[in-house]
């Protein structure tokens, strides 16, 4: 399976949790960006033979930034490039108030079929606190823009354990959130990244999070909640109706390949990883002078591919298949990762039956501590 990954840099705001690579969109050359990212997907194509691309997704950044012409333009080049699959997932993201019933429409037009939105709070002044533009009114306005013009596969991201958030907040962002019934949810526990607004106020003391029990006490609420409202977890962050899963995601959590484009995207292709410069002088200028943007290139051992796997893929519910590990790789699972197996195991986090291994409930909370045994 072969998926695409572009990448949108721009923003009109930047948040203060944000450490992906983005830039302020005034004054920005987007049109010449835009241009020189599908000549980025021409070149890195040219000549190749094409898996079947089962999936598409426009992340950023926020690539509701672009406008109407820009957006078309882009994803008729998808389409022209790519040997699509018939029920290709083609994502975008979007930024709540982004989402203007043409814009909306101009998506439609070019065979966009699914929309994953940043609400992240649904209380206004936290949204102010973590430097979100948009207001809850944005929300159900850019849900009822979607609704209209006939988008049934949408996702919201949400993000707990924020600066000053009480439980009592988080359960009733979730109940909101859940009100809608929307097919797919996702919903991440707050991490300060170096080089954000949040990291430098930490440093000074500024930032007061809430308790790690209370993290805990959120995180056991979300999964209750989901399962109640009928949305199943598939992975550590992600809830879905049944056939509404991300298929994209499911890509990079089952380590398989995925080309990416645009300033800062990553990809991997033939057990290659490698990254495209981020910032946006560096990514056109090379292909202003038919050269490829890539920044650094990994080629993995096979060690570093199977710990890959592992940790990847017990991210995902149903973990890692020992019966996929011994078709990819040749190895019993078992045998390769024994030590690790047996101390996740004792400790309650790793449950290890016939056909795989996955985390248990309890090891959902622990996820990085799981995944560095196999490291």
């Amino acid at each position: 399976m072969t998926a695409v990954y572009i990448h949108i840099p721009f923003c009109e705001h930047i948040c203060y949790y944000c450490d992906f690579n983005k830039v302020f969109l005034e004054g920005q050359p987007v049109d010449r960006y835009v241009d020189l990212l599908i000549k980025e997907m021409e070149m890195k194509t040219e000549g190749k033979s094409l898996d079947t691309v089962e999936t598409v997704f426009v992340g950023g950044g926020t690539p509701t930034t672009l406008n109407e012409s820009q957006i078309e333009r882009l994803s008729e080049s998808v389409h022209r490039i790519f040997p699509l699959s018939k029920n290709v997932e083609f994502s975008f993201e979007a930024n709540p108030g982004d989402l203007s019933v043409s814009k909306l429409k101009a998506m439609k037009r070019s065979g966009v079929n699914r929309i994953s939105m940043g609400v992240q709070s649904f209380n206004n002044e936290l949204l102010k606190k973590i430097g979100r533009i948009h207001t809850v009114k944005d929300v159900y306005q850019s849900i009822h823009n979607m609704e209209e013009v006939g988008f049934e596969n949408v996702s919201i991201d949400l993000i707990f354990s924020l600066p000053g958030q009480t439980e009592a907040d988080f359960k009733d962002t979730l109940h909101q959130a859940l009100t809608l019934d929307l097919p797919h949810y996702s919903a991440y526990s707050l991490i300060i990244e170096p080089k954000t607004i949040f990291y430098n106020l930490m440093q000074k003391g500024q930032l007061i999070l809430p308790t790690q029990d209370a993290e805990a006490n959120m995180y056991a609420f979300l999964m209750n909640e989901m399962e109640r409202h009928g949305k199943k977890q598939y992975e550590i962050s992600n809830f879905a109706k049944e056939g509404f899963q991300s298929r994209h995601n499911i890509v990079y959590w089952s380590n398989e390949h995925y080309f990416g484009f645009g300033a800062g995207a990553h990809g991997y292709l033939s057990d290659t990883r490698y990254s495209n410069f981020g910032p946006l002088k560096q990514y056109m200028t090379p292909l202003e002078e038919n050269q490829l943007p890539v920044f650094q290139t990994k080629d993995l051992t096979l060690k570093e591919e199977m710990e890959e796997e592992m940790f990847l893929g017990l991210r995902k519910v149903s973990g890692v298949s020992k019966a996929r590990f011994f078709e990819k790789f040749g190895q019993e699972l078992d045998t390769t990762f024994k030590e690790a197996i047996q101390v996740t195991s004792e400790k309650g986090w790793l449950e290890n039956t016939k056909e795989n291994v996955k985390l248990t409930k309890a090891g959902r909370f622990l996820g990085n501590n799981v995944f560095r045994e196999f490291l």
